[in-house]
């Protein structure tokens, strides 16, 4: 099944792909790999879940930020890829979760994220991770996600 059916039968339209928050490429494509720069959960160009999990955010606000963090990723790969004609697949994630002192369920909040790959990439959206807790994030989101990917040699 073609990436946008996927999207599709799962009622997933992806965001315009967000501008770059400041001197930088969203992504950068070098010798067969692509690198998404962090994506945050932005919607329509704004921020929809700021603060730290455990003390702002609940759990179940986290995974949504690290839904539309990973809606954005998706938009900037399908953008940097021609419309996904030269997108190989996922080759990590990188989860930076804004954390309370205490909390550490960084995990769950990632496996969101990594299953809505699953869910839209196939085999393809199978990848590495790694969590990683931090006291706050730029803009002070609650996620970041990083991810790199490869890419067709012959596209």
């Amino acid at each position: 099944m073609v990436i946008d059916d996927r999207l599709k039968a799962l009622g997933i339209e992806l965001p315009c792909a967000p501008s770059p928050a400041g001197s930088y490429q969203s992504v950068v494509i070098r010798n067969g790999v692509g690198y998404v720069s962090g994506q945050l959960p932005f919607r329509n160009g704004v921020l929809a879940y700021a603060g730290r999990v455990g003390d702002e955010l609940s759990l179940e606000e986290a995974m949504r930020a690290a839904e539309l963090a990973t809606l954005n990723v998706l938009a900037q790969i399908k953008c940097s890829t021609d419309q996904w004609r030269s997108f190989a697949r996922l080759l990590r994630l990188e989860g930076y979760v804004a954390s309370a002192r205490g909390f550490a369920n960084q995990p769950e909040i990632l496996d969101r994220a990594s299953r809505l790959f699953s869910q839209v990439l196939g085999d393809r959206g199978a990848h590495a991770r790694a969590a990683f807790s931090v006291e706050q994030l730029p803009l002070d989101a609650s996620v970041e996600l990083v991810v790199t990917f490869a890419v067709r040699p012959d596209a």
